[in-house]
């Protein structure tokens, strides 16, 4: 039991480095002279915490390069080592410039716990400064008559270095920077910053144009695929209309622009017909009610007639189909005599 005991008194230390530890990448690789940034992330509660950055393998053996507790390591301009912590995003980013080979190695992202029980939090990476070329994108692709960079990037011992632009298998294509660094001609622009990157700009992409290039520095070389797409066309759609004409379509005159004068004129003929219209409408709806009118007054004698037509018609048909008699009034005068 007792040894036990001491077991765990032995190990308390190292218990908060299991349950909350520090995250970082395992491996990085970049070139001689060129800068890094190495990201390291932790836990809520270790916002205010310190954090450090160090050499070495080994956490009791690691030189520290930078705390944040330093204000001389929080100015990445001037300092070869600085370290930024953000505490609303939990993570605390280390920036080594200028790296050389002898800063390849192991290194340590830290999170500072006070108290004689509790350990470090800590997380290691590994750093290798390598001599060489490398190129940020290498599938590039473009429309036809567009632009592509390609951006690659050399070691230090390759700064003086001649830089060229190939296309893969044909050396009679290569094109180089000149001794200012620079190359220009109506396809290929070649830009050296003598600072660890030179561009290459392919101007105004053929179709012809597609296939495997490389950049090379010195003896190193990069490939780099380069994909020409065509340019998407625009198709118009005719559209005709049946013409009541046999002229054939070529020789119709053009259609006359829409001018400001000539839709005056026209809004001028359509007032004219407006007007025209209205007033025939109006005539019209009088003729008919006055027809209607003469139609309500001349009802009642026209049903009177119809009514007597109608008993005469009756009582001449049941006396044999008579024919229509005729009643002469004579007057007294005429009796008299």
């Amino acid at each position: 039991m007792l040894q036990l005991f001491t077991l765990t008194l032995c190990l308390l230390p190292w218990i908060p480095a299991f349950l909350c530890s520090v995250t970082t990448g395992g491996e990085f690789s970049i070139l001689e002279g060129q800068s890094i940034k190495v990201p390291c992330h932790y836990e809520p509660q270790y916002a205010s915490y310190v954090k450090y950055w160090c050499q070495g393998s080994r956490r009791e053996f690691c030189t520290s390069l930078a705390r944040t507790d330093n204000l001389r390591s929080a100015n990445p301009d001037e300092d070869k080592v600085s370290i930024y912590d953000d505490q609303v995003q939990l993570v605390f980013t280390v920036t080594m410039k200028d790296l050389k080979e002898a800063d390849s190695g192991w290194y340590m992202c830290g999170v500072e716990i006070a108290g004689v029980w509790n350990a470090d939090l800590v997380a290691f990476t590994n750093i290798k400064v390598i001599h060489g070329l490398s190129v940020v994108n290498r599938q590039l692709s473009g429309e036809e008559g567009s632009s592509v960079t390609v951006e690659c990037l050399y070691s230090e011992r390759y700064r003086e270095s001649e830089k060229k632009w190939c296309r893969s298998g044909d050396w009679s294509s290569c094109v180089q920077a000149g001794s200012e660094g620079s190359y220009r001609d109506t396809s290929v622009a070649i830009s050296d910053d003598r600072t660890g990157a030179f561009t290459v700009t392919f101007k105004k992409l053929r179709m012809r144009d597609s296939g495997w290039y490389w950049c090379s520095a010195g003896q190193q070389q990069i490939s780099v695929h380069v994909l020409v797409t065509a340019r998407p066309t625009t198709t118009t759609v005719a559209v005709t209309t049946p013409s009541t004409t046999s002229q054939p379509a070529e020789h119709l005159p053009p259609p006359k622009p829409i001018t400001k004068d000539s839709w005056s004129s026209h809004s001028h003929v359509l007032e004219s017909l407006l007007v025209c219209a209205s007033l025939m409408l109006l005539v019209g709806m009088a003729m008919l009610a006055r027809k209607l009118w003469k139609q309500h007054k001349q009802g009642p004698v026209l049903r009177n007639f119809q009514e007597t037509r109608a008993n005469s018609n009756k009582y001449s048909g049941d006396a044999g189909d008579l024919p229509d008699t005729a009643v002469i009034f004579l007057n007294k005068e005429s009796q008299m005599y």
